[in-house]
């Protein structure tokens, strides 16, 4: 046995100690409970076995109805109700539009760039589920990108690159906690971060105390003003993190994805949700997705959306299918150890809750249905399903517990994983979950949680450790004819 794996099944017995006595059970139809838990040092890990549903109701609840629309000028620190006003510095100076011409070759070809930010990031290492995420990236329709980054200074800033991948105009700094994603459209961008949070009059049944977060999509436009931001947690000055009904962030996973369905914005995030207990409470970890208007910053009910989705979720992945009309979900629990739909309940594929398990992004299939890479006992898989299980399966010569998939131009997608201090990629046949080529190897080491993103020109890109902490890498796959 590893030493992670050691310090996860540690970890568990901690989780089990502590849910005696609580439980939670998803809003809606189905699902298993979660558990309470103590904080530790090391990184929070997804339970060896199923827990049982209890029969415990959980409050609910929702942010205000309208958005909090950014100031002109620059504005004090988050407030202890969780509602930020965070500073704002220049913008990029404008959009980075139209075809960015990159030539489409007969085999993979990769382009590494160094990018120099001006700002430090905070460290690629170490890479648990509740460690900070340093930075992602965002496909610009048409040519360049929006790169996010969590800095050393309680900010993440926000900046442009152009069709080579490099920085221009000015970042813009907002006040986070964390980073989550982003996710751009030809007006702009959305980012998903979390900021502090009040921590209510709660008293906890066991473990320790830890601090409560929020989070929060913003919306900046092409040229880095900000136009809304948006709570998807539900903490206010009357409802803290400790408060029965709460839906929060907390020390647990809490890793978040985007997708926009040209007028909205989805995210799908892990999150804390609290219920009483007697004279106590009990904080479970599960999952939300929350749907917001891209114009107005208003949330928006039904889209698939919902209050809470799977129990003991972790490695929670979204994508818009714009041929059904409806976003598509998967995520990893210990609700009979699966890789599930958390909308629907059902399962994709079944597991073993070993301390292995992790589930992966969700791809649009050629034909129809979709394609998720998950792990379990260190073997990287493709499942391709529709509406229900899994109906056909592709066991890849990826020997890894993470791996990323991502839309690899029209009729493919593209999977990597962690080969060593390297990262090794093959690319598959969207519609038959055929290899296309053969293996290569990128020269830069895999992160676990930063993602790679496609691009309409065919191309694919992921931010990567550079040589400081000013100047990460950005790699790109070119497009492949």
């Amino acid at each position: 046995m590893s030493l992670t794996q050691a310090v996860r099944r540690s970890v568990l017995v901690a989780v089990a100690v502590a849910a005696i006595g609580g439980g939670c059970a998803p809003v809606g139809s189905g699902g298993g409970g979660g558990t309470g838990a103590t904080p530790t040092a090391s990184p929070s890990v997804p339970p060896a076995s199923p827990s049982q549903p209890p029969a415990t109701a959980i409050p609910t609840g929702t942010p205000p109805a309208s958005p909090t629309v950014r100031p002109t000028t620059p504005s004090s620190s988050p407030t202890a109700a969780g509602t930020p006003t965070s500073t704002q510095t220049t913008g990029p100076s404008g959009p980075v539009s139209g075809d960015c011409g990159r030539a489409a070759g007969a085999a993979p070809a990769t382009r590494i760039t160094e990018v120099s930010l001006g700002s430090p990031v905070v460290s690629f290492a170490p890479q648990g589920d509740t460690d900070p995420l340093p930075v992602a990236i965002a496909a610009v329709p048409g040519g360049g990108s929006w790169l996010a980054w969590l800095g050393t200074d309680v900010k993440v800033r926000l900046g442009r690159l152009d069709c080579a991948d490099q920085l221009v105009g000015t970042p813009t700094a907002l006040d986070a906690v964390d980073l989550q994603d982003v996710r751009a459209d030809a007006d702009g961008v959305v980012v998903l971060l979390t900021r502090p949070g009040p921590q209510g009059n709660g008293r906890l049944c066991g473990g320790t105390s830890s601090p409560t977060r929020t989070m929060w999509m913003v919306r900046l436009d092409n040229t880095g003003r900000q136009v809304w931001e948006r709570q998807v947690t539900n903490l206010s000055a009357s409802r803290g993190g400790y408060d029965p009904g709460a839906l929060f962030v907390w020390w647990y996973n809490h890793h978040g994805t985007l997708a926009f369905d040209g007028t909205n914005y989805a995210a799908y995030f892990e999150a804390a949700i609290t219920v009483a207990n007697g004279a106590c409470v009990d904080i479970h970890e599960g999952d939300r997705m929350q749907v917001v208007n891209a114009t107005t910053g208003a949330l928006v009910s039904g889209h698939d959306s919902f209050e809470w989705g799977c129990s003991h979720a972790w490695d929670s992945h979204l994508a818009w299918d714009d041929r059904t009309g409806h976003f598509a979900m998967v995520c990893a629990t210990d609700d009979n150890c699966r890789i599930a739909r958390p909308d629907t309940r059902q399962t994709v594929v079944a597991g073993v809750c070993d301390g292995t398990l992790f589930g992966g992004n969700i791809v649009l299939a050629g034909d129809v249905g979709y394609w998720t890479a998950w792990s379990n006992g260190n073997q990287v898989r493709l499942e391709h399903f529709s509406t229900g299980a899994s109906d056909r399966t592709v066991v890849t010569a990826a020997r890894s517990q993470h791996s990323h998939l991502a839309a690899y131009g029209a009729g493919r997608m593209l999977l990597t994983w962690r080969s060593g201090s390297s990262t090794a990629a093959q690319v598959f046949d969207s519609t038959t979950g055929n290899t296309v080529g053969g293996q290569f190897v990128i020269a830069v080491p895999d992160h676990t949680y930063v993602e790679a993103k496609d691009y309409s020109d065919g191309s694919v890109a992921f931010p990567a450790a550079g040589a400081s902490a000013t100047s990460p890498r950005i790699v790109r796959i070119l497009p492949l004819r």
